[in-house]
């Protein structure tokens, strides 16, 4: 899946404000590495370097376009190109914070089991993630995938996403290493221009899967059929924007 720094970054403030909320809940970890996974473009990276400055702090990420980035916008911080999925760090960690990313990683309940138990003592595991996917912005994706001529390119492989795990679950994956886990859950109402803009926040993140489906050719009459939709899901605010409302799931674990 093709991930763009610029267009992603069209929308910094908005992104970049649930990393702030999770940051003002990270207790002060115990000396030690701190690293921003799935650091993107270093919006997130700089708010945790600012956070904790003269630590070592490493972002981690597998896009070259967000990495490329992030060093132009970070340039005296360590970034490194892998696979979340298979990372670890090479010594205990004092933190692990993660803005959006954890949501595109299969089980990732596992993932941050095992995340857990690679903390220092006191070390703080602070993740958030979307959990949007009953949302209008991400149902429509799917209603447009099968309503045009394009049709041909899902049939039987609509992209899947899992939809977040109740609060429970993640206290009880984390909770035998953790000496605190806090869980919770923020909905964002975010005023946007207009339909248009809705469809251009989430052609960088939730609409990839279908676009990269698509061929070239299909792809002008998707994003049109999907901007149809949208205007008609969300409607007019008195002053003409649409309010774009973003539930996000929110988890910070301290290590026993």
């Amino acid at each position: 899946m093709a991930w763009s720094a610029s267009d992603y970054l069209k929308f910094e403030d908005e992104r970049t404000r649930p990393a702030r909320d999770l940051l003002a809940q990270v207790p002060d970890p115990p000396p030690g590495t701190v690293y921003d996974l799935g650091c993107g473009p270093g919006n997130s990276t700089e708010l945790v370097a600012a956070r904790f400055p003269g630590r070592g702090v490493r972002g981690v990420d597998n896009a070259a376009d967000m990495l490329t980035a992030a060093r132009q916008r970070l340039p005296g911080i360590d970034f490194i190109e892998c696979d979340l999925a298979r990372w670890l760090p090479h010594e205990p960690a004092a933190l692990l914070f993660s803005n959006a990313v954890f949501q595109w990683l299969p089980d990732h309940m596992a993932l941050l089991a095992r995340l857990m138990a690679h903390l220092r003592p006191g070390g703080v595991l602070a993740v958030q993630m979307p959990d949007n996917l009953d949302e209008p912005s991400h149902r429509l994706m799917a209603e447009s995938a099968t309503a045009g001529p394009w049709r041909h390119a899902f049939e039987g492989r609509l992209p899947h996403r899992v939809p977040r795990p109740p609060p429970s679950a993640y206290f009880d994956a984390l909770s035998p290493l953790a000496a605190r886990v806090d869980v919770w859950h923020t909905v964002y109402n975010h005023p946007m221009a207009d339909a248009a803009a809705i469809v251009d926040w989430v052609k960088s993140t939730g609409l990839r899967p279908y676009l990269d489906r698509l061929p070239a050719a299909d792809r002008p009459g998707f994003l049109s059929d999907y901007t149809a939709r949208i205007d008609a899901a969300y409607p007019p605010l008195a002053d003409g924007r649409r309010l774009l409302r973003f539930p996000r799931l929110f988890v910070v674990a301290v290590r026993a």
